[in-house]
Parts: C-alpha cells; sequence; structure tokens
C-alpha cells in the first residue's frame, strides 16, 4: 500500500490549470478527502496528502473510508478559480458519483463543491450500497443540517479540525509535564489556524504569533484572536487596520523566530524544511496543516529531540465530524460532535505519546506504525454480487 491505487491527471480546457485526483484506498469501495487549490500543488504532493488521508482514516477508527485527495495547481484567488474548480469536479464525476468523496481544503469551498455535487444530481458522494441504506441517507440529512450550526460564533464545519488540533496540543503539552500559559505560534490563519487559535485561548495558552498569506502579527502578552478572526478580509486573512497599537507587524518569513512552546503550522505543505528546521524554538510541534515538514526538516526536528503530534492524529476532525455523523455513531448535535473530535484527539495523541516514551521513539516513526492502513478494496462501481469469468 506504499503506491496509490488510482491516479487521474486533469488538463483545463480554458486555462493552463492542471490537477489530480489520488486516491490511496478503498475501505467497502469508498474514500474520502479534501480538493485543494494553490499554484504551488503538484502531483506528488497530491500522492503524499492521499496517503495521509488513508492514515488519517485509520487513526479515525473508520471501518468504511479509504484516503483520497484532489489538487489543482492554479490561483485560489483568480476571477476564475470557481469555474476552474467546477471543470475539475465535472471531469472527476464517473468517480464521485460511484464512491470517491471529495470535500474542500486549502483554496477551495465547501459549499460551492456541494453546489456543484447538486448541479449533476449528487448530494454526497456515497456507493451505491450506501444509497439505499436508510440510515445513511439519515445521516446525510443530519451531516447537511449540522453544516449550517455554528459553535464560538463559527460554522461547526469551520472549527472541527482546528479544535481538534488545540485539544492534541493541549493533550501532548500536559503529557509533557509543559508549564502553565504556554505560548504558542500559528502559522496560517485559515479556518483551521483560525479556529486552532481560539480554542488554544480558550485552553488557557498565549497565541503570541500568528502569521498568514501577508503577515506576522506578534504580541508578547498574547493576541486578541476573537478580534482578528471577527476582521478577516474576505480572502480570510487579516486586517492590519483593526490591530491593536501594541501589536507588532513583521514579515510573514519570520514566523520561526518567534519565541515560543508550541507550534503550529496550518496551511501548506513542506513549510519546515532542511533550510530553516535548525531555527524551530518550540519543543512541541503539532501538525494543523498536512505534511507540513519535509521528510529533511523531519529529520532534523528529530535529530534536534523536538516533540510531534503528527498531521493525521492532530487534524483528523473534519473527517471524523463526517464519518460520525453520515455513519451515526454519535447523536447529530454540534457539541456532541466536538466533544467525539476531542475525545479521540486526545486518546490518539495520549497513546502515541506514551507508546513513543515506552519505545523511545520519534513520535512519528511510532505513529506510522500505530495507524498504518490495513485495508485496500476495489473500487465499487457496480458491487457486482458475483465475479464474471473470463470468456
Amino acid at each position: 500500500m506504499k503506491k496509490p491505487y488510482l491516479i487521474v491527471e486533469w488538463n483545463d480546457t480554458e486555462t493552463d490549470a492542471k490537477g489530480w485526483m489520488v486516491v490511496h484506498n478503498f475501505v467497502k469501495g469508498y474514500a474520502g478527502g479534501g480538493t485543494r487549490m494553490h499554484p504551488t500543488v503538484t502531483r506528488e504532493e497530491v500522492e503524499r496528502l492521499a496517503e495521509a488521508m488513508a492514515y488519517k482514516y485509520k487513526a479515525c477508527e473508520s471501518e468504511t473510508t479509504g484516503g483520497c485527495k484532489a489538487g489543482i495547481a492554479y490561483d485560489y484567488k483568480a476571477p476564475d478559480a470557481g469555474a476552474v474548480l467546477r471543470r475539475f469536479l465535472i471531469a472527476m464525476m464517473p468517480y464521485i458519483d460511484a464512491g470517491v468523496s471529495l470535500g474542500s481544503d486549502l483554496g477551495t469551498n465547501y459549499d460551492y463543491i456541494l453546489k456543484v455535487f447538486n448541479e449533476f444530481g449528487i448530494d454526497i458522494p456515497l456507493t451505491k450500497s450506501m444509497k439505499q441504506d436508510a440510515n445513511v441517507l439519515q445521516g446525510i440529512k443530519d451531516f447537511n443540517e449540522l453544516l449550517t450550526a455554528k459553535i464560538d460564533g463559527l460554522f461547526l464545519n469551520d472549527v472541527v479540525t482546528g479544535y481538534g488540533v488545540a485539544f492534541s496540543a493541549d493533550e501532548a503539552w500536559k503529557f509533557k509535564g509543559g508549564r502553565e500559559e504556554a505560548k504558542a505560534v500559528i502559522q496560517g490563519f485559515g479556518c483551521v489556524g483560525a479556529s486552532c487559535a481560539l480554542k488554544m485561548t480558550q485552553l488557557g495558552y498565549k497565541v503570541v504569533g500568528i502569521s498568514d498569506a501577508n503577515l506576522l502579527v506578534t504580541c508578547e502578552e498574547g493576541l486578541d484572536v476573537q478580534k482578528l478572526i471577527r476582521y478577516k478580509n474576505a480572502h480570510g486573512e487579516m486586517n492590519q487596520e483593526y490591530f491593536e497599537s501594541h501589536y507588532v507587524v513583521r514579515s510573514n518569513a519570520e514566523w520561526l523566530d518567534v519565541e515560543c512552546d508550541i507550534l503550529i503550522p496550518s496551511a501548506l505543505e513542506d513549510v519546515i524544511n532542511k533550510s530553516n528546521a535548525h531555527q524551530v524554538k518550540a519543543s512541541l510541534i503539532v501538525e494543523a496543516a498536512n505534511i507540513p515538514i519535509s521528510a529533511e526538516g523531519d529529520e532534523i526536528v528529530k535529530q534536534r529531540g523536538i516533540d510531534v503530534v503528527n498531521d493525521f492524529i492532530a487534524n483528523l476532525g473534519a473527517i471524523r465530524f463526517y464519518d460520525a455523523v453520515i455513519f451515526g455513531l454519535i447523536k447529530p448535535d454540534a457539541q456532541a460532535v466536538i466533544n467525539d473530535i476531542e475525545k479521540l484527539c486526545r486518546k490518539n495523541t495520549q497513546n502515541l505519546f506514551k507508546e513513543a516514551k515506552k519505545q523511545n521513539r520519534y513520535q512519528r516513526d511510532v505513529a506510522y506504525e500505530m495507524f498504518k492502513p490495513t485495508v485496500s478494496d476495489l473500487l465499487a462501481f457496480a458491487e457486482p454480487s458475483k465475479a464474471v469469468p473470463i470468456q
């Protein structure tokens, strides 16, 4: 299972956009993962992300879903980005209609993706048997209703991942015996970074630095995260007009220079790499983004003895939300969703750190053994009842 099961490449007919859909594995003919759009997206990146999704579903204790991912190399801020995404999704329709469930990721919006699906008569991508399961169909109704629910003034779907990351960070920090009011730096301020920052403050941490696509803002006493969220611009970036007078604004390239205890990369892949991993000042890294540390950077982090909660343990909130509600694992209630994610993130983090301490090994190495995917089924196009002999 080291190689992906399926790779589909797409070339746009109207722009220079290029995209890929990668399925690492199917479980019962079903696979799930997000769709990202960014000029730097590559096929290799999407393959790595799909593999991470497979591990993430294993960490979610899912018995129904394998890992997949889609990526489009295009500027998500471009005026025609929505049209590009729509054409990509249309090209993927044969797989989507058969059970490849594509959601949103960096640079895309889940509501828009669902609108495109609805345009072609698809509610939420399901296999044939799932479409005939009354419990699953009820789960879809519950899930759709919960997409309009709010927690702490934010849409539930926008906080589930970030809150899960914060719960994992808190559990890891407590396991380490870290001091109270520890300082955290968040790199990336989209839905995941913003909601993670908010929950970290609620858990008693000081968020002393946040960077986004434009800038880095710091404050030794802790930033007013709620206010930063309230005044984000249309692209989800911080609005400098509403910064407090004592905030310090710096280049977003300087995010690793801020003194902190906990570092939470929440945006692009490989932002910690061989060129800057030696600059990390934190004793704990919690991966809110998928694959935010390159292989070379990870080796440096490992050698320096920095503890890590890796991506497929920390940032599984969104897919757990989907799985738990669609398949009726929890009560379809917003607080029940958050409670379920907190329980799972804390349990996985606690088990990981206990096992890593027991073996005296790096957390990531142990995690890849603990949560290795074990199922690789076929795509359930027709789900035949019996094999057809070769003529």
